[in-house]
């Protein structure tokens, strides 16, 4: 008999641990996008996660018996912390398998609950093995995170609440996917009650398990999953899951990692709340799909997942969301080996915002410079490279390019013996638009600049390395250079690491 999803979710039993969360609009990316969007704020459960939801719904109708002899579960983080929580809450025993890829944050956070930690395997899927062998060898009670009618109901509860909670139209509602479990819970309820309502599932482009199996008409295995979005990192979605997405799913959409960073600011600037990877899937998938369906004035409501954040990615996340946003074009720009080609080059920059500047003299007749600069959309990128290539200096547009985005800007350098008389000094310049600019005009002498190193890091201050090549007979003039221009500054000439990777 097939299951009533409906009834189940309405009679779960989430609430003894999980909260009813806000429904928070979100004014900046609201008017960026010209739709009203919403964001369901799971973010704000005891565990950051909804995945406390389905795991405690199927540990509180457990059998006495079954929770007296303990649980065990697979999971990469959230769900883990879901049973955890959850067998604090009601007494119980729980094992958690995690693969040994997932972030210390989320392994303290579950330890920290009581549970027994036991690290397996590369992906979610090694993790579940080993725990099926665990449930047998310990006499355990398995709790999926996904692939349960108890599980999945526990999820549903979150739509129960955006449907209570915006009575008014609403266009789309667009999950995260992993296993399916939160798509597959959502979609029953919100078909079942409100079937107008597109409900759209989000996958990163490495991990389209969900996307692949409904294209085919059947769960496949993917052989392997990236890993940047961890808590939707699953090779295999589950059979149940599978069949509910089938019946009342209507899209798929794919993002990029690149995107995901993008929301993942996109949420901070709304919320000041920070989401992981996985947590910022469904806001990145609704910003794309509004895009190609160009909406206007529609209600858009994603769900902010997860907010169990790897504090080391930030870095990461930080430097690509302006290209997720498209609002950074990183260039490859070609131009004459002689005094003063550097300083027309940044004027034909204009007024643009300089993100990254990196270049190293290795050529007597051409330089090639390595140049982030801030745009608004990616037509103004494309005009900037028709504009570079005007005034006869080539440009390729790197924007793309993952060995260029994720390496090459750390690697643009080396030894360059050519460069002779070489001095090189660190300064820290004002973090404003001219500051690059005052630096050449002030420097007036056609000393060429063999060295330039510079990257925003949203600081009060761009930190930059410079080399320039100075004639010992005008170290004087020189000096007054930097005394005139009144940049903090410190000479590295003589530093070790220079010497060996660049002098």
């Amino acid at each position: 008999m097939p299951t009533n999803y409906l009834e189940k979710i309405k009679n779960s039993r989430v609430y003894d641990v999980a909260r009813n969360t806000p429904l928070d609009f979100q004014p900046n990316l609201s008017a960026r996008i010209h739709n009203r969007v919403f964001l369901k704020r799971e973010d704000m459960q005891p565990v950051f996660s909804f995945k406390l939801r389905g795991a405690y719904n199927k540990m509180a109708y457990l059998p006495k018996a079954a929770l007296d002899s303990g649980v065990i579960a697979a999971s990469a983080g959230n769900h883990a912390q879901g049973v955890a929580l959850s067998a604090q809450k009601l007494g119980c025993r729980a094992v958690i398998v995690m693969p040994t890829t997932t972030p210390l944050i989320k392994i303290n956070a579950v330890k920290s609950r009581g549970a027994e930690v036991v690290l397996f395997g590369d992906s979610y899927s090694d993790a579940y093995v080993h725990a099926l062998e665990l449930e047998k060898s310990q006499n355990l009670t398995f709790v999926h995170p996904y692939d349960d009618p108890d599980v999945i109901a526990g999820q549903g509860t979150i739509a129960m609440e955006i449907l209570e909670a915006h009575p008014e139209p609403i266009e789309a509602i667009f999950c995260c996917v992993g296993g399916g479990g939160l798509l597959a819970g959502i979609a029953a309820y919100v078909k079942a009650v409100r079937p107008e309502i597109k409900i759209i599932g989000v996958e990163a482009r490495d991990a389209e398990a969900m996307t692949e199996s409904l294209q085919q008409g059947q769960r496949v295995m993917l052989e392997q999953v990236g890993l940047f979005a961890d808590g939707a990192a699953v090779k295999q979605v589950g059979e149940h899951t599978f069949a509910l997405c089938q019946q009342y799913v209507d899209e798929m959409i794919i993002v990029d990692n690149d995107a995901i960073c993008a929301a993942i600011k996109d949420v901070f600037e709304d919320t000041r709340s920070i989401l992981e990877p996985a947590g910022a899937l469904a806001t990145a998938g609704l910003k794309a799909y509004a895009a190609r369906e160009k909406l206007e004035g529609k209600t858009l409501i994603s769900i902010a997942s997860g907010a169990n954040m790897n504090f080391d990615r930030l870095r990461f996340i930080a430097e690509r969301a302006e290209l997720g946003e498209k609002r950074e074009a990183v260039l490859a720009v070609t131009i004459p080996e002689k005094p003063g080609a550097f300083k027309a080059f940044c004027h034909l920059l204009g007024n643009r915002n300089i993100t990254e500047f990196n270049y190293r003299y290795s050529d007597p007749t051409e330089a090639h410079i390595f140049v982030g600069v801030a745009v608004n959309d990616p037509t103004e990128s494309a005009q900037l490279v028709k504009d570079l290539a005007a005034q006869g200096l080539p440009a390729l547009d790197l924007s793309e390019n993952e060995v260029a985005k994720l390496h090459l800007r750390h690697l643009v350098g080396g030894h360059a013996p050519q460069a002779e008389n070489e001095v090189v000094f660190r300064f820290e310049f004002p973090e404003k638009p001219g500051a690059l600019m005052k630096f050449l005009d002030t420097m007036g002498h056609d000393w060429n600049i063999s060295l330039f190193h510079y990257r925003n890091h949203g600081a009060d201050f761009g930190r930059v390395l410079a080399g320039m090549q100075v004639p010992p007979n005008e170290l004087t003039e020189f000096s007054d250079f930097l005394n005139n221009l009144g940049y903090p500054h410190w000479e590295e000439t003589n530093n070790p690491a220079y010497k060996l990777f660049l002098g």
